[in-house]
């Protein structure tokens, strides 16, 4: 499985930037994918997933309502539309690949992008 991130800079506050994850050497329509996120000096957490079918999504309290998880099956493509965005916002961002109906935990991933920067700054 191969999963590669793009889209990650510098936007200023209130701003808005679309991350792209590109995956390769997977039956993509059968993964559950994600994006989790993981900023200086912490932990990686949570951002939001898609289902495999794309029917549902789910997201991390803080980003709900700002962020939009999407998926291109013909493809094999992961969105993540940021909008409004913070400066807490400021991370790594990485896609996340599990052969499930839908990215339960952090520990349950299957596979790992090599992740893309995002800094929210004036």
């Amino acid at each position: 499985v191969q999963l590669i991130e793009s889209g990650g800079g510098l936007v200023q506050p209130g701003g808005s930037l679309r991350l792209s994850c590109a995956a390769s050497r997977l039956t993509f329509s059968a993964f559950a994918m994600g994006w989790f996120r993981q900023a200086p000096g912490k932990e990686r957490e949570f951002v939001a997933t898609i289902a495999r079918n794309g029917g549902r999504t789910y997201y991390a309290d803080s980003v709900n309502g700002r962020f939009t998880i999407s998926r291109d099956d013909a493809k094999r493509t992961v969105y993540l539309q940021m909008n409004n965005m913070k400066p807490e916002d400021t991370a790594v961002y990485y896609c996340a690949a599990q052969n499930s109906d839908f990215i339960t935990t952090l520990g349950s991933v299957d596979s790992w992008g090599q992740g893309t920067r995002v800094t929210v700054s004036s």
